[in-house]
């Protein structure tokens, strides 16, 4: 005799796996705008300074 489970997720089980799937998600958007600065700089964007100010101050 062959046994198969049945595929069942309670509603608690889904809202778990929407929390885990949320924060991951946000997760990740802090790390990249934690590091955004590292990342742009290993693409080859110039890290921008002071003197590269448009505006003039008279």
């Amino acid at each position: 005799m062959h046994f198969s489970p049945l595929l069942y997720l309670d509603p608690g089980s889904g809202s778990f796996i929407i929390q885990i799937l949320i924060a991951v998600l946000l997760g990740l958007g802090v790390a990249l705008r934690a590091s955004w600065g590292k990342i742009r700089t290993y693409f080859g964007a110039k890290p921008k300074t002071e003197d590269d100010d448009d505006s003039e101050n008279v």
